[in-house]
């Protein structure tokens, strides 16, 4: 009997697994967020990235509200089992975004001389990509 492969991942006492994701053509880390089995096979079948959000307690497909969505080309697990990486394309403009702020990517601040400074601009307002309230976030 085949074991399950979603069986091999070393989920979390809350059924989570942290997953980042990664711009396949530039090799960008874009995002953090996490998953559960359920967004993870969610996720392989659709070839759409499909995360858990820990605030609204249920699964959301990554851009659902912004629009940015994105492709997955592939999935990794890390040595141990307890990190997912998804190569990914980032959909919904151009150059991609991943993070609701409207930056290519969620990791723009630097830490430099004792502070930490934004590298990366705006691309998109982030009051005009969400259909809700943008309280609650993609990430979340």
């Amino acid at each position: 009997m085949t074991k399950n492969w979603l069986d091999e991942v070393s989920w979390d006492d809350k059924g989570l697994i942290p997953v980042i994701a990664q711009e396949a053509s530039s090799g960008d880390v874009l995002m953090f967020a996490w998953m559960n089995r359920e967004a993870l096979q969610k996720t392989a079948e659709l070839g759409q990235a499909v995360y858990f959000s820990r605030s609204r307690g249920r699964l959301w497909h990554k851009g659902e509200e912004s629009g940015n969505q994105q492709t997955v080309h592939e999935i990794r697990l890390d040595c141990d089992n307890d990190v997912v990486l998804l190569k990914v394309t980032q959909l919904g403009h151009t150059p991609g975004i991943a993070c609701h702020t409207g930056r290519h990517s969620c990791f723009f601040s630097v830490y430099k001389d004792g502070q930490w400074v934004v590298t990366e601009p705006v691309l998109k307002d982030p009051t005009t990509m969400y259909k809700q309230t943008p309280g609650k976030h993609d990430h979340e």
